[in-house]
């Protein structure tokens, strides 16, 4: 049972508060919010080189 003690103290998914009426305009601003671009430059690229491994494991390093 002991479960059930904190129960109330959990995180809990809260219902929705408003009736979607514009589910054009919504699904549109959760693409909007979900969207994300970067930009790399070759220079960058070409520099970005994870440190070589002290210990044992992992992926093997070319040298």
């Amino acid at each position: 049972m002991a479960f059930k003690a904190n129960a109330a103290g959990r995180h809990h998914i809260p219902k929705q508060k408003r009736k979607v009426t514009n589910w054009a305009a919504h699904d549109a601003g959760l693409r909007q919010r979900g969207s994300l671009t970067v930009w790399f430059t070759d220079e960058a690229i070409a520099a970005w080189r994870a440190a070589p491994r002290t210990t044992r494991g992992g992926q093997p390093w070319p040298g």
